[in-house]
């Protein structure tokens, strides 16, 4: 069927929305396939549909290769199972709820971990069944606090998300690596270049996790990788920590007044009037910076926590988010953020500017189990033997000499502070560098979680109930079609690849004639019966730049102009992405543009 835009609901705009910011976001509301409908959320028009419908036929096809098979689940669910996993809670405020007529607790679902777990507890009962992979293609929901960026992060996106069930965990590795395998064909079939990177579960749990990520300026994540082939987000790259050093012989720590040094700078200027060193002068990687963070759990309830780190690295607040959560009472996710003055004002054994973790003379300050009772953590590169210089609890004063493990302690290691270009890979293939990415995908081994919360257990080989493994493994549809326009635009507009564009041929035609109308309704209907997907410019009283201007806009990879050259016998055909032009027969037009298209 030829889309004529006489009638095709389709207005293209001259100008960028005043919200959009990047490139994908500025040209799909542009070009006429998307519209706000509020923030974070958007309609799809005609075009934007096709063009979706695309994307989730390749996923499709790569998923029912791999033997998944798909269902549907509602999108509106009940409260209970969120409850049994303690989801409903672990969310936080990035879920969306409500109540039906009666009171009773709904929400719209922002993953469906516990009903594919619910529907399989249901229907199968023995190892003979497993293992079976279940996917659907769906819209998911979160409350985002900052949607942006257009389909890049919105409160409502399409996504793909299935799961494993295996009996035991070497048949989750197998469900584990076909899963790998179709993300990495799925995104070479739509030509979207990925990095698979080590990733942290976060509030999905399990263990083993790789996110796919589209190197792009625009992108949220930050990640890293080596020459040698290391990969990680950020938040999952594990420090190489020295390793630990012998006290014995370390001389007593020692208080000195500081007076005025509040701050790293003052402190390591201080340091080398007061007590100046053979070996060099003193940095700020010989000081003990202890962060002082509020984290506000999915109750809602603010807990103060003090991370100790050198004080020459900054803390990454997102690092400190993927891994705070198992130092705390209860799981989910967490918003974390430095802690205000009336935070400090809570606790006045923390002086602000000269906090420390005690020191040789007084008790603990920091640690569950010092005076104030406060969670402390330090950075991995705080071994044992260890030497600091560290605040010493009071206004004016720093302690020189402190020694970790002698002097102090810790409740735990957690990976907080920011990975720099540079930084050794953990796996010894080199230096670090850095780069910002899109989420494609992301797969998780979930293991037992779920199926231990929701009860779901079959007979195994040998009669006994056996907990079912699984897998959870998301592809960002409608994240895939912004990738898409991110990466596949120039300044005129969209250019997009063949096999998701909205159709494979733009016909133009430019000027008065009928005979020219004719001659491009013609070829259009033989492309249309050739299997030719066609978008046919028969807009009569529209001039021949603005019709130019909307092709390049909406970037059908092929635009035929039927015009001037009709009367040589001849229509330009022009492929998009590279400009180049070429007359071709009006005879021969339709074989030549079915070829292109491969029909």
């Amino acid at each position: 069927m030829v889309l004529r835009l006489s009638s095709l609901f389709l207005r293209t705009l001259r100008d960028d929305p005043v919200d959009a910011e990047v490139a994908s976001h500025k040209l799909l509301v542009r070009a006429g396939y998307i519209r706000r409908a509020a923030p974070g959320i958007y309609s799809w028009l005609p075009l934007g549909l096709k063009v979706l419908a695309k994307v989730e036929a390749v996923v499709r096809e790569e998923m029912n290769a791999i033997g998944a098979q798909e269902v549907h689940f509602p999108a509106l669910l009940p409260r209970e199972p969120y409850e049994a996993t303690n989801r409903w809670t672990e969310y936080g405020e990035g879920l969306f709820r409500l109540q039906d007529r009666k009171g009773a607790d709904y929400l719209l679902a922002p993953t469906h971990e516990e009903m594919f777990t619910l529907l399989v507890k249901d229907l199968y009962s023995s190892y003979k069944d497993l293992p079976v992979t279940l996917y659907q293609i769906q819209n998911k929901y979160r409350d985002e606090a900052r949607p942006r960026a257009g389909l890049l992060r919105g409160r409502e996106f399409i996504m793909k998300d299935s799961y494993s069930f295996d009996i035991d965990d070497e048949g989750l590795d197998i469900s584990y690596d076909a899963h790998r395998r179709a993300y990495l064909r799925i995104f070479d079939r739509l030509g979207l270049e990925v990095v698979t990177v080590k990733a942290t579960s976060g509030a999905m749990g399990g263990s083993k996790s790789e996110e796919f990520l589209h190197p792009t300026v625009v992108g949220e994540d930050t990640f890293v990788r080596s020459p040698g082939g290391y990969a990680a987000n950020v938040e999952a790259v594990a420090t190489v920590a020295p390793e630990p050093i012998d006290y014995a012989d370390a001389p007593a720590a020692e208080v000195k007044d500081t007076p005025e040094t509040p701050t790293i700078e003052t402190l390591v200027a201080s340091a080398n009037q007061l007590a100046p060193r053979a070996e060099g002068d003193w940095t700020a990687a010989d000081t003990l910076k202890n962060v002082v963070l509020a984290v506000k759990l999915p109750t809602g309830e603010r807990t103060i926590v003090v991370i100790g780190v050198p004080g020459d690295r900054a803390v990454d607040l997102k690092r400190v988010e993927a891994n705070i959560g198992a130092f705390l009472p209860m799981g989910g996710e967490v918003e974390v953020e430095a802690a205000s003055e009336d935070d400090l004002k809570q606790h006045p054994g923390l002086v602000k500017g000269y906090i420390g973790p005690g020191n040789s003379l007084d008790a603990a300050v920091l640690g569950t189990e010092s005076v104030t009772g406060l969670l402390y953590l330090v950075d991995p590169r705080v071994v044992s033997g260890s030497r600091w210089i560290t605040g010493a609890n009071e206004d004016g004063k720093h302690v020189f000499g402190l020694v970790a493990g002698r002097d102090f302690g810790w409740d735990g290691i957690i990976e907080s502070v920011e990975v720099r270009e540079g930084d050794p890979a953990p796996d010894g293939s080199g230096p670090l560098e850095a780069a910002r990415g899109i989420e494609m995908g992301h797969i998780f081994q979930l293991g037992r979680k779920y199926a231990e919360a929701l009860g779901l257990q079959v007979l195994d080989r040998n009669g006994k109930l056996a907990t079912v493994t699984m897998g959870s493994y998301g592809v960002g549809v409608t994240r895939a079609v912004a990738a898409l326009a991110e990466a596949n635009h120039d300044d005129k507009g969209l250019v997009w690849p063949r096999n998701v564009a909205p159709a494979h041929v733009h016909i133009v035609a430019t000027g008065k004639g009928e005979e020219i109308f004719e001659a491009a309704n013609k070829l259009a209907e033989e492309l249309s019966d050739a299997g030719v997907e066609v978008i046919y410019d028969d807009r009569p009283k529209v001039s021949p730049g603005v019709k130019f201007s909307d092709a390049e806009l909406i970037g059908v990879p092929t635009i035929v102009v039927v015009g001037r050259g009709l009367a040589d016998g001849v229509v330009e055909v022009k492929d998009r992405a590279t400009g180049q032009a070429e007359n071709v027969p009006v005879g021969m037009a339709a074989t030549h543009l079915a070829a292109l298209a491969g029909k």
